[in-house]
């Protein structure tokens, strides 16, 4: 599967909305914004070595197009200029209605790969009935007799109507002693309500002091926002690679807490494969209290959600909802023509997670964290990466499991350096349903299986599709690298793989590659 890394460029603050004047005929308009993405596409990839560019099918990264306010571009009728009688709008001729506004058509998203974020909207207005202030015309006389009789007792219904309602009005008014009959709630309400460990609120309230928004400016001006989350009492903030990318080379990093406090920061290590990086705040201050980490291995499908972020450049976001599915094969960038892949077998959940969320963490009820909020799969249109606006969550959002993230970091704290597991073996991109097949060549001309790597010992050979690692199904190259590094170098894995139509099952150990290049 293909998505999105959701990207994080600086919106425009958020406006409040023109107050519109009362009118019949002001008919506001629903606005929808969907997003695609797309995967990466090659005639291979070597498995141990840092993924190919992919291929110009969308993918999410990031989306540069801040959303506009969902008033924009309705009308609004003006104020009656100043001394002007305000008058009350005629009825429509009889026989007339506005007729409902015609909704504008939904965008589809069949994965992969989905097309680009596009805001379509919806258009209606009144048809068929006359205009509103249209001269109105005396109708003809009717002739008397049995309408002349029914108007009279239409006449004394509203009468007898009106006197009801005076009757009404006048026992009310004199039952009325002139207290409130609104209840208001006691001082302490507040203190009683109840935030025991596990709620969403009581999570929240200590999760937050410790997530940061993390502002990434290159030194052209790009630049963009994103999330992180304190990981150790250091000073170290971890988030995503693709939040820091625009700050690598001579840009500028800043850190703000939820409290105010704004912190420079520079990047320790990032990890491009891996889409994780390590920042370190400059003069970190002694209270900063460590997100607690989960286990992500033993999270389970239904388990609840809570993610933290700025979505849009709304800071100290909390959003909930479930493990939605485990071990979903993602490769998503930013869709550039020099961008590379990076890989995950992720967590997926429905909790709202949207452009600026990267990089934030995703917690268990008990608050620790279980994933790194990544990427998320869009409603789309077409049209390629780029060439529309950000779009938003529709409930399918994708975490870096927090044990991957764990080790990724801690190697990029020790060496500033990444480390890779690697089977070497160079393996088919493209979309697949019956395995990883080890293509004739490798990357750059080199051999397809390298000699004496993991692949060979094992006698794997070019043309072999491999179906399996351990008991996770391979269904395509992509797949496959995400699985083999969400394992250690030195780890023992079992390939099952087919060859002219028969299967084969062989034990290797996986090797190990520095470095994103």
């Amino acid at each position: 599967m293909s998505t999105e890394n959701e990207g994080n460029a600086v919106p425009p603050a958020p406006s409040a909305p023109p107050v519109p004047v009362a009118s019949p005929d002001a008919s506001p308009q629903a606005h929808t914004a969907p997003e695609g993405t797309g995967g990466p596409a090659g005639p291979g990839h070597q498995a141990d070595q840092q993924p190919g560019q992919p291929a110009p099918a969308p993918q999410t990264h990031q989306a540069h197009q801040a959303p506009q306010s969902p008033h924009a571009g309705q009308g609004y009728p003006a104020a009656p200029a100043p001394g002007a009688e305000p008058t009350a709008p005629l009825p429509p001729v009889p026989g007339t209605a506005p007729q409902p506004p015609v909704a504008g058509p939904e965008g589809a998203w069949p994965p992969p790969p989905p097309g680009t974020p596009t805001y379509a909207d919806g258009a209606g207005g009144a048809g068929g009935g006359a205009a509103w202030g249209a001269s109105y015309q005396q109708p003809a006389p009717k002739p008397k007799g049995r309408g002349g009789l029914l108007a009279a007792v239409l006449v004394a219904a509203l009468v007898a109507g009106g006197l009801g309602g005076g009757l009404g009005y006048t026992l009310a008014r004199n039952n009325d002693n002139g207290s409130s009959t609104t209840v208001s709630a006691s001082d302490n309400g507040a203190a009683q309500v109840k935030r025991a460990p596990g709620t969403i609120a009581n999570v929240a309230a200590k999760a937050l002091p410790s997530t940061v928004t993390i502002e990434a400016e290159g030194s052209n001006g790009d630049g963009g926002t994103g999330t992180g989350f304190v990981f150790d009492k250091q000073g170290h903030i971890i988030t995503n690679n693709h939040v820091v990318a625009d700050a690598l080379d001579g840009g500028k990093l800043t850190a703000t807490f939820p409290d105010g406090r704004k912190y420079d920061a520079e990047v320790v290590g990032h990890a491009q494969g891996y889409d994780v990086a390590v920042v370190k705040l400059k003069n970190p201050p002694s209270d900063l209290n460590p997100l607690p980490l989960g286990d992500s291995d033993k999270v389970a499908v239904g388990d609840e959600t809570i993610a933290i972020g700025a979505p849009f450049g709304l800071s100290n976001t909390v959003t909930t909802g479930i493990i939605s599915a485990k071990n979903r094969p993602v490769a998503s960038s930013d869709g550039s023509a020099t961008s590379k892949a990076s890989y995950m077998s992720a967590l997926q959940t429905d909790a709202s997670i949207n452009p600026g969320n990267s990089g934030g963490p995703l917690l268990d009820a008990s608050g620790a964290v279980i994933g790194i909020n990544s990427a998320i799969q869009s409603s789309g249109s077409s049209g390629g990466f780029g060439s529309g606006g950000q779009s938003g969550s529709i409930g399918l959002g994708f975490a870096i499991p927090i044990n991957q993230a764990k080790y990724v970091a801690q190697q990029l704290i020790k060496t500033g350096k990444p480390v890779y597991a690697k089977i070497g073996a160079s393996v088919s991109l493209e979309d697949s349903t019956g395995g990883a097949k080890i293509t004739d060549q490798g990357a750059d001309g080199a051999a397809a299986v390298e000699a004496n790597g993991p692949a060979a010992q094992a006698g794997l050979k070019p043309g072999d599709v491999i179906t399996k690692l351990d008991d996770s199904v391979i269904d395509s190259g992509p797949t496959l690298i995400g699985e083999i590094w969400t394992h250690k170098p030195g780890d023992k894995v079992t390939i099952t793989y087919k060859r002219g139509g028969q299967e084969h099952t062989v034990q290797l150990t996986l090797g190990a590659r520095a470095g994103d290049s």
